[in-house]
């Protein structure tokens, strides 16, 4: 609970252990039927990078879905395995002193293009986000969500 959206970094580098790290716990997160439907594009350019991260950082990873691995019996499920691929990846990296922010591609078709257009990538992946990742150059508390209000034990409206 002490992690929380970064928007400002510092130009240093992230080194390439602590990337691999960050895309090894993606790929450890728990998804339906194993298909894995991922994919990652690490982006470190910096003229990539001033035209895909939201926020200027050294370090943008694009998380998009395979739509050549989809469960037929379940095709939108790709969404929830990148889903927690993405947010395995900010623990990851909150984990090894970096910071970072979640920002949306999907369902914002003109942002989707626009990124598949500058990555080359193919139709059958979707960028569903781009995660950015960097040294904190800024105090970034997080907050607390905690709301009893939306919880209910056993039935909708029970409190306790």
């Amino acid at each position: 609970m002490t992690r929380t959206s970064v928007r400002k970094f510092k130009d240093t580098a992230v080194e390439k252990e602590k990337i691999e790290t960050i895309l090894r716990a993606g790929m450890a997160a728990p998804l339906a039927v194993n298909k894995q439907p991922w994919h990652f594009v690490v982006v470190t350019d910096r003229e990539i990078l001033d035209k895909i991260a939201q926020y200027r950082s050294p370090l943008a990873i694009v998380v998009c879905g395979d739509m050549n691995k989809l469960v037929p019996m379940g095709k939108e499920w790709w969404i929830t395995d990148i889903s927690l691929a993405s947010e395995n990846m900010l623990l990851a990296a909150h984990a090894l002193g970096l910071g970072s922010i979640w920002t949306a591609l999907y369902p914002l078709q003109d942002y989707m293009k626009n990124a598949s257009k500058l990555l080359n990538l193919p139709d059958n992946l979707v960028p569903l986000n781009v995660l950015i990742f960097g040294y904190t150059d800024q105090i970034a508390l997080p907050k607390d969500k905690w709301n009893p209000e939306n919880v209910s034990y056993n039935s909708y409206g029970n409190k306790e």
